[in-house]
């Protein structure tokens, strides 16, 4: 599986620009006119002391780039991370002290609070699948099922979550579904087609239990076991023999995804952890004495 590490100014080996996101985010808000609100209410020397906490229950993730989002119009700003990413925090936790130039933090506010409450909600929600693997052996895999353009934040989201991140993208493994199967004929050709390219990992989506020895005789490395139900995964498990890792996939719901780890397989893998995620409730109140 793929990982990247993080820091507040990139995703460091993973392509991701933070620098790049921050000014375009910015520029999104501002337009051509700016941040007219602050410059008309707000004097230019004006100080701002503000406490960013969470509402509900969650677990963080994002705010690395919220301070690069503040330091970005407010270089000189004091800022304080009061909890890393990753955490797992109760409802009224503070998770940052911000203290600068009032005009430059609040034109900032909303692109900061945005980004922490996306990256915290997919956060939240895949500790709550993470949770109910507790003690089954199977790991939850994230998937490709992502806004355009956030891939590589939002499965950072659900690492910090406690899940290990999937394809980062269709450029480093095979994945042959159905549609692949039905151009190219049957399972076997297709698994066939990807060895000879000199593919090493090859991931083969198969759905009827007949398919599994026809990918493992042709050079399947992982198979995705698609919408099975609990006995015919666990069916599927005992037909494979650990000879290669099985993946559970295919409308995994809080409610059913433990039946499912307890078949046995290596992974569980759900998309609605970065499709379906709500935001999560975060906000930036003023401090000053």
């Amino acid at each position: 599986m793929t990982f990247v590490t993080f820091d507040p100014d990139q995703l460091v080996g993973g392509g991701f620009d933070a620098a790049a996101f921050v000014t375009s985010t910015l520029a999104e808000d501002l337009g051509d006119a700016g941040d007219i609100t602050s410059a008309a209410v707000i004097p230019a020397d004006a100080r701002f002391t503000g406490v960013m906490d969470s509402r509900d229950a969650i677990t963080v993730a994002g705010l690395p780039l919220a301070e690069a989002f503040f330091r970005a119009l407010d270089p000189d700003a004091v800022i304080e991370r009061l909890v890393e990413d990753g955490a797992q925090v109760a409802a009224g936790t503070d998770l940052m002290r911000i203290a600068g130039n009032a005009r430059a933090l609040l034109t900032a506010e909303r692109s900061a609070l945005n980004t922490v409450q996306h990256l915290s909600g997919i956060a939240t929600m895949t500790r709550a699948y993470v949770d109910r693997l507790t003690g089954t052996g199977a790991t939850l895999l994230d998937t490709r099922k992502t806004i355009p353009g956030l891939r590589l934040l939002e499965k950072y989201a659900t690492r910090m979550g406690g899940a290990q991140n999937h394809r980062m993208g269709l450029w480093d493994a095979a994945m042959i579904k159905d549609n692949h199967v039905a151009v190219a004929g049957d399972v076997g050709e297709a698994v066939a087609r990807a060895k000879a390219a000199g593919i090493a990992r090859i991931i083969v989506e198969v759905d009827r239990v007949d398919q599994i020895e026809p990918a493992l005789a042709a050079g399947a490395t992982h198979l995705l076991l698609d919408n099975m139900d609990a006995p015919t995964l666990r069916r599927a498990v005992t037909l494979v023999g650990g000879r290669v890792p099985t993946e559970a996939s295919g409308g995994v719901t809080l409610e059913t995804i433990r039946a499912l780890a307890e078949t046995g397989v290596t992974y569980v893998s759900v998309g609605r952890l970065t499709q379906s995620a709500p935001a999560a409730d975060v906000g930036l109140d003023f401090a000053n004495a």
